[in-house]
């Protein structure tokens, strides 16, 4: 169900833009909006997962970290099916990861330093592996194309005023009602497809760590420190909101229309549910997957700050 939601949100963004053309300029309005949103696309599917890092500030990390980080999400990877992304470490205190790449095999997961302040190794192995469900699921791709049909759609409205054929077919009141009304349906459109898919990472990730109560307990302690803590960078880009596995902008707390992740409350209280015996509030009960007992051995070894 989530795909098929996805696909008729895609839909709708596609015929949004569409429409947005041709108000301004008829018929080869609407075909030229398709080929610059062509072009946009083909850009961002290329080179997005490298702007967003670098956006970011985002350092490699390497296999054999100190923190055991890469095998902890290697491991993951496997159990995935995955190919192993790049690691990237950001150097922020809020807590908080994302995971970006246009395919499973051009892929990357960040986390934040604060994340790794924040979590037990339990909770780290269901964010890692929550990211990892966005990349097996084509998510990265899809709201990469998603945000850069938001922002042509917001440009061409606000072009709408300095075109004839729009004012003609709408008058000015029209024209600048398309001009607001446009990006904020866009937005909409975008939020609903990031929503649905956080749902289906949430769920996607429980099953590759094993362990639901990991991730649940891993979103309340990333919401309270994202509610409390300023993602400077963030802030400055508000467009790559939607990437993080918590909204790094303060999110609002209900789901909203205008809200871009799902109430925190309500994805655990899915991912409870989840759990076998659920209604249990700890996740040390709970038998070790693989990959947790790989990152117990770095542990051990003193390779991290979770032991």
């Amino acid at each position: 169900m989530g795909y098929v939601k996805t696909a008729m949100l895609m839909a709708a963004m596609t015929a949004l833009f569409t429409g947005v053309g041709y108000l301004i300029g008829g018929s080869g309005g609407a075909i030229i909006a398709l080929v610059v949103a062509a072009a946009m696309n083909a850009f961002t599917w290329w080179n997005s997962d490298r702007m967003v890092l670098r956006m970011h500030n985002a350092q490699p990390v390497m296999p054999g970290d100190r923190m055991g980080l890469h095998a902890l999400t290697a491991e993951l990877a496997r159990n995935a099916n995955l190919p192993v992304p790049k690691v990237y470490l950001i150097d922020t205190p809020q807590p908080n990861a994302f995971a970006t790449g246009r395919n499973p095999a051009n892929a990357a997961v960040a986390v934040t330093s604060g994340l790794l302040r924040s979590l037990s190794r339990e909770e780290l192995a269901g964010v890692i592996a929550h990211e990892l469900a966005h990349i097996r699921n084509h998510d990265t791709a899809i709201m990469t194309v998603t945000a850069t049909f938001a922002g042509a759609i917001s440009m061409l409205a606000n072009f709408a005023l300095f075109f004839g054929g729009s004012r003609e077919r709408l008058g000015l009141i029209g024209t600048l009602l398309m001009m607001f009304l446009a990006p904020m349906a866009a937005a909409l459109v975008q939020m609903a497809i990031s929503r649905t898919r956080e749902y289906a990472a949430d769920k996607a990730g429980a099953e590759i760590c094993g362990h639901p109560l990991w991730l649940a307990s891993a979103l309340e302690k990333i919401a309270m420190g994202a509610s409390r803590i300023d993602n400077d960078t963030a802030e400055r880009n508000p467009a790559t909101a939607h990437m993080f596995i918590i909204n790094p902008l303060h999110a609002q707390k209900f789901d909203s229309l205008f809200a871009t992740h799902p109430a925190t409350e309500n994805r655990v209280a899915a991912l409870r549910a989840m759990a076998p015996g659920r209604g249990r509030s700890s996740v040390v009960a709970d038998r070790p997957s693989q990959a947790h007992l790989a990152a117990r051995g770095q542990n051990r070894r003193g390779a991290g700050p979770w032991g």
